[in-house]
């Protein structure tokens, strides 16, 4: 195996995709910490309407955007297929297992997301995060379908990438277990830096949990699983909640 090729590939995965948005990420929590407005007085906005006034437009937008979004992890599947097919079988994204990974993702979804809003709410009552407002799309028939899908999108993208590729060729370069799951995390701790500090930690957490899990189970499928419930209670229940509560 050609280990300055596997080298190139993460690079170049990572620049692509999720380690791309870190580095944004750092510069944005940097532009918010020196504006004269508190961190904790601005607003992060998910899922955000492009054309609020055209709904068929918006709907188009918010498909474009979330099909290119898939594209990171049909690159790694392929990039992992020509080394070890099938890929998905490799890092445990497949429905060779689908009860249980459908019943442990459940459990996890709700081991991290009870502390996650805790959290979440602590770090905004500190002033150490932004106001996170985690649907912003116009009223429409095809929000809520679309708010699920994003939620896969980005559960299938963070999980793929950032545990079922990276960890499979660092190991395959001979880095240990425990340095691939620091550096795992802190790059999806990072990414969400945009948020503030209490994304970083949360999602910091979230990842040390998440490829613990990995380690002891070998699939993705269940981070995915869990991913994706966390995210539709957060994008399909802000979008829901919101207009009628203070505290969100």
């Amino acid at each position: 195996m050609d280990r300055t090729r596997i080298g190139r590939e993460v690079v170049l995965v990572l620049a692509l995709s999720l380690g791309q948005s870190a580095v944004y990420a750092v510069l944005r929590i940097i532009e918010r910490l020196t504006r004269e407005v508190p961190l904790s007085a601005q607003t992060s906005t998910l899922n955000a309407s492009t054309t609020p006034d055209r709904p068929w437009l918006d709907l188009a937008y918010q498909l474009a955007n979330i099909a290119f979004a898939f594209v990171p992890v049909l690159l790694v599947l392929y990039l992992l297929d020509l080394t070890h097919r099938p890929a998905g079988a490799l890092i445990g994204f497949d429905l060779r297992r689908p009860r249980f990974d459908l019943g442990a993702g459940a459990v996890l979804a709700a081991v991290i997301g009870i502390p996650g809003l805790g959290l979440y709410l602590g770090a905004r009552a500190l002033g150490l995060n932004t106001d996170v407002q985690a649907s912003a799309l116009a009223g429409a028939w095809w929000t809520i379908p679309v708010l699920v899908l994003s939620a896969f999108q980005n559960a299938a993208l963070e999980e793929v990438v950032m545990i079922g590729f990276l960890f499979t060729r660092l190991r395959q370069l001979g880095w240990q277990p425990w340095v691939v799951l620091l550096l795992s995390a802190g790059i999806r701790g990072s990414y969400h830096l945009y948020q503030g500090f209490g994304g970083f930690v949360g999602n910091l957490i979230m990842g040390l949990v998440f490829g613990l899990v990995h380690l002891r189970w070998r699939r993705v499928g269940p981070l995915v699983v869990a991913h994706t419930l966390l995210d539709v209670v957060a994008f399909v229940g802000y979008a829901l909640v919101a207009p009628h509560v203070g505290w969100l």
